[in-house]
C-alpha cells in the first residue's frame, strides 16, 4: 500500500486527538512531535518537514481549534489542508495544443522506468481521443528500441524509431514530421536514461528540447528513491526546466518521501503516478484526494472513475435485468467476476474506501478473497457450456458435479457451495421481484384509488 507506514501513524496520532472532548497546547505539541517523527521516517525532506510541522502547529493552536466543540475534527480539516497544499493543493494537467502536434519528452535516470511509462501515457492520451506516437530516442541502451517497439505493439500504438546509428537530435526531428504523415497528434519522445552529472548527455537532452520545442518536459522517477528522487528532480530542472514529474512505483512505496517532497522542494507538479505493473496502471495525481487517503478518509471519486471505467455500464444493466427476471445463468456469474477484476487488486479498491485504517489493511489477508475468487472462475470454467447455461442440470448429477470439481482442482463439497450461492441468489432475486411489484400495485393505489376516472 503507498504512504502505508506514514498513513498508519499519522491516523494513530490523530485518533488519539479525537478521542479528546478538549485540547490543550500540550495535546497539540504531542501530536506535532508524532507528526515530525512520521514524516520524517516516510523519508520526507526535513526542510519540507520543519515547514508543514509550523504551519500545523500554529494553525492548531488558534481559537478555533482549541475552543471548538470538536477540537479533533478541526485538526485533521489542518492536517488534510496541509498534506494537499504540500503536494500542490490542485491536479496539474498537461498543457498540450489544441490544433497540431504537441510534443511530450520523457526524461530521467537509467532504470527509472521511461520506456513503460512511455506506454502507459500513450495509453493513457488515447483513452483522452488522442493519437499518440512513441518516439524512440535511446540509442545508447540495448535493445531499448526494441522494448518500445515491444510496448508499442501490446498497445496498439505507432512507434517511430531510424535505429541506434542515427543521432537522438535528428530522430527527435523527423519523428514530428513522420507524426504529420500519419495523422498521430501527440508526439512521446523516450529519451535514455543518464546520471544527471553526465554534462554530455544532458547536452544532448538541451538539444533535443531546442529542436523540437517540447509541451511537456516530465522527469520519470521511482519514487522508492526517497530523497534522493528531489535531488534527481532539482538537477534535471536545473537544466532542462521541466514542466512536471512522473512517479513510478508509488504503489509499492510505503514512505512516500519523494511524492510529499518533490513538489515543495522543486515547484513542479506531480502529474502521473505508476500504481501497478499493468500498462493501464497510470493514474493523474490529485494532491486533496491522496491527502485524503493517507489520512484514512478514503478516495471515493477515484473509486467512481475507476468502475466507470472498469465496468461496461450496458453489461451491468442487463447483467441487473436477468438477475430480477431470474435468468441470471453461470456465464453472466462469469461475466460480472470479469467486471470485478477489472477494479484491480482488492487491497488498492479498500484503500479508497472512507475509514481505510492503514495498519488493519496492512494486517487483514486479502490475498484469501482473491484466491477463492480465482477457485470459483476455475469451477465455473470447468463446466460445459450447456452447464454453466442451465446451472440445474449440475444440481441433480453428482457424476457432473464430480467432473466439474476434478477439472478444477477442487472439491465437490466446494462445487456443491457455488451451486448453493446461487440458487440463494435466485431466490432472493424472486423475493425483491415480488417485493417490486408489491410495492407498484400499492403505489397505483394510493395515487389513483381515490380519483374519480
Amino acid at each position: 500500500m503507498a504512504f502505508e507506514g506514514l498513513a498508519s501513524k499519522l491516523q494513530e496520532t490523530i485518533k488519539k486527538l479525537k478521542g479528546k472532548g478538549k485540547l490543550s497546547e500540550k495535546d497539540i505539541k504531542e501530536a506535532m512531535r508524532e507528526v515530525k517523527l512520521a514524516l520524517l521516517e516516510a523519508d520526507v525532506n526535513f526542510k519540507v518537514v520543519k515547514n508543514f510541522v509550523k504551519d500545523v502547529s500554529e494553525k492548531c493552536l488558534g481559537n478555533e481549534v482549541l475552543e471548538s466543540l470538536t477540537p479533533g475534527q478541526q485538526v485533521i480539516k489542518i492536517v488534510n489542508d496541509e498534506l494537499t497544499k504540500l503536494m500542490g493543493e490542485s491536479e496539474s494537467k498537461l498543457e498540450l495544443n489544441s490544433n497540431g502536434i504537441s510534443v511530450i519528452m520523457l526524461v530521467g535516470l537509467q532504470g527509472a522506468g521511461k520506456t513503460t511509462m512511455a506506454g502507459k501515457l500513450a495509453l493513457k492520451l488515447r483513452k483522452d481521443n488522442k493519437k499518440p506516437l512513441l518516439v524512440a530516442c535511446d540509442v545508447y541502451r540495448p535493445a531499448a528500441i526494441k522494448q518500445l517497439q515491444v510496448v508499442g505493439k501490446s498497445i496498439d500504438i505507432p512507434v517511430f524509431t531510424m535505429g541506434d546509428q542515427t543521432s537522438p537530435v535528428d530522430i527527435a526531428k523527423a519523428s514530428i514530421e513522420h507524426a504529420k504523415s500519419i495523422g498521430c497528434n501527440v508526439v512521446i519522445v523516450d529519451t535514455a536514461g543518464r546520471l544527471h552529472i553526465d554534462e554530455e548527455l544532458m547536452d544532448e537532452l538541451k538539444d533535443i528540447k531546442e529542436y523540437v520545442n517540447p509541451n511537456e518536459i516530465l522527469l520519470v522517477v521511482d519514487s522508492m528513491t526517497g530523497q534522493d528522487a528531489v535531488n534527481v528532480a532539482e538537477s534535471f530542472n536545473s537544466k532542462l526546466e521541466l514542466s512536471g514529474v512522473i512517479l513510478t512505483k508509488l504503489d509499492g512505496d510505503t514512505r512516500g518521501g519523494a511524492a510529499l517532497s518533490i513538489r515543495a522542494m522543486t515547484e513542479k507538479p506531480i502529474k502521473f503516478v505508476g500504481m501497478g505493473e499493468k500498462m493501464s496502471d497510470l493514474e493523474t495525481f490529485y494532491p486533496e484526494r491522496m491527502a485524503s487517503r493517507i489520512l484514512g478518509m478514503g478516495d471515493v471519486l477515484s473509486l467512481i472513475e475507476k468502475a466507470q471505467e472498469a465496468i461496461d455500464e450496458e453489461k451491468a444493466q442487463e447483467l441487473g435485468n436477468r438477475m430480477l427476471n431470474q435468468e441470471f445463468n453461470f456465464e453472466d456469474f462469469l461475466s460480472m467476476l470479469e467486471q470485478m477484476k477489472n477494479l484491480g487488486p482488492l487491497g488498492k479498491i479498500l484503500e479508497m474506501m472512507p475509514g481505510a485504517n492503514a495498519k488493519e489493511l496492512k494486517d487483514l489477508d486479502l490475498s484469501q478473497g482473491e484466491k477463492e475468487m480465482s477457485k470459483i472462475e476455475s469451477i465455473i470454467h470447468s463446466m460445459t457450456l450447456e452447464e454453466r447455461r442451465k446451472p440445474s442440470i449440475i444440481i441433480a448429477s453428482p457424476s457432473r458435479k464430480k467432473r466439474i470439481a476434478n477439472g478444477s482442482g477442487t472439491s465437490i463439497q466446494e462445487v456443491n457451495k457455488i451451486l448453493k450461492h446461487y440458487e440463494l441468489m435466485k431466490k432472493t432475486m424472486k423475493n425483491m421481484k415480488g417485493m417490486q411489484k408489491g410495492m407498484q400495485k400499492k403505489m397505483k393505489k394510493g395515487l389513483f384509488g381515490k380519483l374519480p376516472f
